[in-house]
């Protein structure tokens, strides 16, 4: 039974363990920092776009406001069924850039994937070069409250992909 014990405890104690963190890794990466500014980019672009259609429904909306004690009541329908139109086109317009399986979230997905697959390559050269049985990201879901440094393997993943830690892509 104390055999069966000791090899128990041995073997929880082999289990070896490291973290990387995935922000800092990702901001040395020239390929990454420029696909955030190419998002960037197209994001304000999009939203601008968004912006000038929700300017146009609220200009169109004064003018009906200022006009509508002279429109028949025909008339005020017909301006009523406009502005409701330009509204509902301009709240799809954003729906269909920044909404859930939007363009930009499709977008991002497609620029995104390959650099998070060569970092996840990067992280298992390592993890297997060290014997490693588990590598965990510092800024994932799993709560780090207290993390040894000396089990930060974020530098060798930088150096892994051809990259110099510390020096952060511009």
């Amino acid at each position: 039974m104390l055999a069966f014990t000791f090899l128990g405890f041995t073997a929880a104690l082999a289990q070896r363990f490291a973290y990387v963190d995935s922000d800092y890794i990702l901001k040395h990466m020239p390929d990454y920092v420029s696909a955030q500014k190419q998002l960037g980019a197209l994001s304000d672009q999009w939203q601008k776009e968004v912006d000038g259609r929700f300017q146009e429904v609220d200009r169109l909306y004064k003018a009906y406001q200022a006009d509508q004690v002279l429109l028949s009541a025909d008339m005020k329908k017909r301006r009523e069924d406009e502005v409701v139109a330009k509204e509902k086109a301009a709240k799809d317009f954003q729906r269909q850039k920044f909404g859930p399986n939007g363009e930009l979230e499709t977008k991002s997905s497609a620029v995104m994937k390959p650099i998070q697959d060569r970092v996840a390559k990067a992280v298992q050269a390592v993890a297997e070069a060290e014997n490693l049985d588990m590598i965990f990201d510092k800024n994932s879901e799993v709560i780090m409250l207290y993390a040894n440094p000396r089990y930060d393997k974020s530098a060798e993943v930088i150096t892994r992909l051809g990259l110099k830690p510390g020096v952060f892509a511009k």
